[in-house]
């Protein structure tokens, strides 16, 4: 009989996923990860791991299966935590998630798992794994999930070909309605339970004071860019390859003091993200104000009026080579050659037509069609019929 560990969160979908794996005939034991032990900065009832922990418990014990919580708050703090925060003073935006999963769940916590006689680790994520055998050798594959409003492919973006083989997705076939029908059958107390919000396995952060705990207030000036100002008449020059036109079109715009007017204050450029619109604190616009770019040198944030303004929009993207991954390794480009895929910048967002370009120092991702806010630090994923081959750091 095959051993799986399941990380049991004490939500519906890691509930299910273990009841569905003992019905397959898997001996199945149930581990808690606990992550975090600051309360001051979790908003609070909205997803206290003690809660959380308890559900677990309960779930296990009315399937019958072995319990037990680890401690993973150590191993947390240094590879998300630290990372976030370094991340966050050089003006970049990072996904707790993607490395949540790729430095805990399927690093740290499979270790565990595999020193406890695990065959596999399974999650409740949304999305499923395919295998093929390509040259006489076995190929895992991550494909997105049956429910489309769901597909949580994306924050497995980073995932490799050995530790796809340890995973198991059991859910990735049904939808988040037949998930509840079934929790609600096994008479599962997360039958009802809502979803999770914020933070892998820390519950919703208020951001402004998580931050604040290392990166330290310091005010600075919100600079308004007027939509038809001259930064964005750029004149496009004659190009000698695709190379010099894809590194055109990817350089940020570059703003200064004199291009706009000062219309607030802000605590710190490093809280704030391009494309937010909460938090500025500034009234008396037609329309809402978005963060366009953020200065972390200068301390200055500069926004733009309303969802369409130009300083929101680009359509190619660089990743340097250190920050390419291929899930697919078989497939990887080599410099000169590109690959015509659907892509994503965030989760939840529409598969958009892309092509890749792999250069010498890494690879451009030119989308067909113009995208919103373009974030460094963020993760930029690509797929080929429903397979999400690769990823990479926005540079």
């Amino acid at each position: 009989m095959k051993r799986v560990i399941v990380g049991l969160s004490g939500g519906v979908d890691s509930s299910v996923a273990a009841y569905l794996l003992k019905e397959q005939g898997y001996e199945v034991i149930g581990l808690f990860m606990k992550n975090w032990h600051d309360d001051s900065v979790t908003i609070s009832n909205e997803c206290p791991w003690l809660e959380d922990s308890n559900d677990a418990m309960i779930v296990a014990d009315k399937l019958g299966i072995p319990f037990q919580v680890v401690d993973l708050s150590e191993q947390y703090k240094e590879r998300i935590v630290d990372y976030m925060f370094n991340e966050y003073e050089k003006g970049r935006t990072p996904n707790p998630d993607i490395l949540c999963n790729r430095e805990i769940k399927f690093d740290v916590f499979l270790k565990i798992a595999l020193d406890l006689g695990a065959d596999y680790v399974a999650t409740g994520h949304y999305c499923k794994k395919g295998e093929e055998e390509i040259n006489g050798k076995s190929v895992f594959k991550l494909v997105a999930g049956a429910d489309i409003n769901k597909d949580q492919s994306y924050f497995l973006c980073q995932l490799s070909q050995e530790q796809l083989a340890k995973a198991l997705f059991p859910i990735g076939e049904l939808t988040k309605p037949e998930v509840r029908k079934i929790a609600a059958e096994q008479d599962l107390i997360t039958a009802e339970k809502k979803d999770s919000q914020g933070l892998c396995f820390i519950g919703k952060v208020r951001l402004p004071e998580f931050l604040q705990q290392k990166l330290h207030p310091k005010e600075g000036v919100i600079v308004k860019i007027p939509s038809d100002s001259k930064v964005f008449n750029r004149v496009i020059p004659t190009f000698n390859s695709v190379e010099e036109k894809l590194e055109f079109f990817a350089a940020k715009y570059k703003y200064s003091l004199t291009d706009g007017k000062v219309v607030g204050t802000h605590q710190g450029a490093h809280y704030f993200t391009k494309g937010q619109r909460k938090g500025l604190a500034v009234g008396g616009m037609k329309e809402p104000l978005f963060v366009i770019e953020t200065d972390v040198i200068e301390n200055i944030i500069y926004a733009g009026e309303g969802k369409n303004h130009k300083g929101l929009y680009r359509n190619v993207l660089f990743v340097s080579n250190e920050e390419i991954h291929w899930i697919r390794p078989d497939l990887a480009l080599k410099d000169g050659e590109t690959m015509e895929v659907k892509s994503r910048i965030r989760y939840r967002q529409k598969l958009e037509k892309a092509t890749l370009y792999k250069v010498e120092s890494g690879l451009y991702v030119q989308f067909k069609n113009n995208q919103s806010a373009i974030t460094e630090g963020q993760f930029v994923a690509w797929y080929v019929n429903n397979e999400l081959l690769g990823s990479g750091v926005i540079s």
